[in-house]
């Protein structure tokens, strides 16, 4: 962090007025369940999005990204999205929705900096928003709620950028503690934190490194396909989301409902019910059952929701394998990205001497990252500012 501090002094020639910090996020059950206004289980990992910010004396907007040696550039009257912009587009955003809130924006500079993988479901672009929403309040002395910050970062994504978002992910970014999990209910954004006693276990991200495809039209498809099932089930029983429908309804849709959209939808209301049975057993440390959710959620995104690959369905497979892991399962989009797996801690060394295989059958890197689940955003003072 006080490289961060360096580098915006080398680059503007003052130190920053404030600095923020936020996290990437990890679904530890709940997948493709948001858009239908379903449960989420999400953590923060100990990877992070750092924001430095400082004041100008005019209205130029500055943005510099020390990770690319990138600069871009603008002023306040004029924060507008533009495509080459790409990465400046995340903060130009938190401006204009700060701007929509009646707050007055003074020309700043940005210093960013992050340690997360972006394009594999990590939350990069919600963590980068969120900790930019943190640092420019922390700045101008603003004083928002915690809905509203939520709001700020979501919007520049969803809003402002365009991007089909839901608010889960920079809502568990601002709002997780350390070694406690958040579960959300989409429809209400209603949240608590779930105690996690994983006892002699830990859990390990696992980049698969598949090259990276463009997965939005396919969610969109899947947006739609979720949104024509409630309308087919709309005929037999009121409802507003497949949140709202039942395994016997989905059933009982049979030759109501075509075959693909059955089944996409009992991945949806399956995993609501898996995300229930997760905040049960996370708390009572009840690993064994905890795995084998986390073994029926990969089987269900691959065969029913159909988003999973073969590099990821090996990883899971070969873990299962392992005498000590207790279950793995892809997390975040699909079509390629990252698994989770959960595993004892004496059994690590023999998953990870395990990728080695992966490498020699699919030709490119496994990198399997153990972690244990991090603090929410934060503004970092002098006391804090340390190098992490």
């Amino acid at each position: 962090m006080k490289e961060l501090q360096a580098l915006h002094v080398e680059e503007f020639g003052r130190k920053p007025d404030c600095i923020a910090r936020a996290p990437g996020i990890i679904n530890l059950m709940g997948e493709h369940t948001d858009y239908s206004e379903g449960f989420v289980l999400q953590a923060a990992l100990p990877l992070f999005a750092d924001v430095a910010v400082s004041r100008r004396d005019d209205v130029s907007l500055r943005f510099y990204t020390a990770d690319a040696g990138e600069r871009k550039k603008t002023s306040v009257p004029n924060l507008k999205y533009k495509r080459e912009d790409r990465w400046a587009n995340y903060l130009k955003g938190v401006l204009a929705e700060l701007t929509e809130r009646g707050i007055d924006i003074p020309g700043l500079e940005f210093t960013i900096s992050s340690t997360i993988p972006q394009n594999i479901g990590l939350g990069s672009s919600d963590a980068l928003c969120t900790a930019t929403a943190m640092a420019v309040c922390g700045c101008l002395g603003v004083s928002l709620s915690d809905q509203d910050m939520i709001d700020v970062a979501y919007g520049a994504e969803a809003r402002f950028i365009g991007l089909p978002k839901e608010p889960g992910d920079v809502a568990t970014c601002l709002l997780a503690l350390q070694d406690r999990a958040v579960f959300l209910d989409m429809r209400t954004m209603e949240y608590r934190h779930i105690n996690l006693k994983l006892k002699d276990a830990v859990l390990v991200l696992t980049n698969s490194h598949v090259p990276h495809i463009n997965a939005e039209d396919y969610i969109e498809e899947r947006r739609e396909e979720c949104r024509q099932c409630v309308e087919h089930l709309q005929s037999r029983r009121s409802g507003i989301s497949l949140r709202d429908y039942t395994v016997k309804d989905l059933k009982s849709g049979i030759g109501v409902l075509p075959e693909s959209l059955r089944r996409l939808c009992m991945h949806v209301v399956e995993e609501n019910t898996r995300v229930k049975e997760a905040i049960q057993l996370l708390p009572e440390g009840d690993m064994e059952a905890f795995g084998r959710l986390m073994y029926r959620s990969h089987e269900s995104l691959r065969d029913s929701y159909e988003v999973s690959c073969p590099e990821l369905d090996w990883l899971v497979k070969r873990a299962s394998e392992i005498d000590g892991v207790y279950g793995s399962r892809l997390t975040g989009p699909g079509f390629g990205g990252c698994t989770l797996t959960l595993i004892r801690e004496t059994a690590l060394n023999d998953y990870i001497d395990r990728l080695g295989e992966y490498e020699r059958i699919f030709g490119f890197a496994a990198e399997a990252f153990p972690f244990r689940v991090s603090d929410g955003a934060r503004v970092l003072n002098n006391e804090n500012l340390t190098d992490k």
